[in-house]
């Protein structure tokens, strides 16, 4: 037998299990530190982000970005 016929397999498994998700949480933290959240709203996105892996990525995702709107290339709130 070959013994080196496990390395794809744990290289993907490395990859699957460690790396993607830390790649995903460092893309996910630019985006919130991107986002107009106060202080205190950002920390929390961030403590819940990285400390609840997969369900605080996917709920930030889904509830907390902050999304404006442009029609016709103006912003659709009022500006002063």
């Amino acid at each position: 037998m070959n013994s080196n016929r496990g390395c794809l397999f744990n290289s993907l498994l490395f990859l699957i299990i460690v790396f993607i998700p830390i790649v995903s949480h460092v893309i996910l933290t630019v985006m919130v530190l991107q986002d107009e959240h106060t202080g205190l709203g950002m920390l929390l996105w961030l403590l819940l982000i990285w400390l609840v892996p997969f369900l605080g990525a996917f709920l930030y995702l889904c509830f907390g970005q902050r999304r404006t709107r442009v029609y016709f290339g103006r912003a659709s709130y009022p500006t002063a």
